[in-house]
């Protein structure tokens, strides 16, 4: 099978698919043509969502025909092609770490042999690709986490869990943005919101950007958490080339 290649997806979607794994220079690639797409603004085109491994092009047909929508994607993924990689923007979360915020830090730790302080060190000690956003506005599905630290999800979801709760799930990592139900093992809980309505940009950051845990005490939780009530609180972010 050739890749890139692009799909229908009902009657008024493609996707553009760039390969048939999850990989990060695979989903540089979807970055980088998310990025021309939203530049090109072409007309009938209702939203654009980047995955793991491809990209779907919502359009009107209205306004854009079928086959113009196709041949437009066929061009603009050759000027994907040439764009070089472009710098990481990292966005810094601060975490509190086990008790009230993470109940299940000690369940992790014994069942990975460590102690809590280990298994913080190990989660906030990387930097997680962002490979996409789903579930909840603002839940980003990250790569790269240590497989030392890795659990099951549980074997009953809790019916209702904390808003920023930071959870484990097997090989996952990710952040509950809202109040929910959750089943993965949460460790910690950051102040910060990663979707908030009252924002110019509700949700925080973009698939393709990352994601570093920074660990905090109970202290800096309340202060910050003060801050982003006052909205007077931004998430530290670093650019790196």
């Amino acid at each position: 099978m050739e890749f890139p290649r692009i799909i229908t997806s009902g009657d008024t979607a493609i996707v553009v698919e760039f390969e048939d794994k999850i990989d990060p220079e695979i989903n540089a690639k979807v970055k980088a043509f998310y990025e021309v797409l939203k530049k090109s603004n072409i007309t009938g085109v209702v939203d654009i969502i980047p995955t793991y491994r491809s990209v779907l092009i919502h359009y009107n047909p209205v306004m854009i025909r079928y086959a113009q929508m196709v041949k437009k994607a066929e061009e603009l993924l050759s000027q994907a092609n040439s764009i070089e990689s472009v710098g990481k923007k990292i966005y810094r979360i601060p975490v509190c770490y086990g008790g009230f915020y993470g109940p299940d830090l000690k369940d992790v730790a014994e069942h990975a042999g460590m102690t809590e302080e280990e298994v913080i060190k190990i989660h906030s000690g990387r930097k997680y690709l962002i490979y996409m956003l789903g579930f909840q506005p603002g839940f980003a599905y990250l790569g790269g986490m240590d497989e030392r630290i890795a659990m099951p999800r549980l074997p009953k979801p809790r019916g209702k869990i904390l808003a920023g709760s930071v959870g484990i799930a097997n090989k996952q990592t990710g952040i509950y943005p809202m109040d929910s139900p959750a089943g993965w093992r949460l460790i910690g809980c950051t102040p910060a919101r990663p979707y908030d309505a009252r924002r110019r940009k509700p949700i925080l950051y973009e698939a393709g950007d990352y994601i570093e845990f920074v660990p905090i005490d109970e202290t800096e939780y309340t202060k910050i958490e003060m801050g982003v009530e006052a909205g007077n609180y931004e998430v530290p972010v670093i650019e790196e080339r």
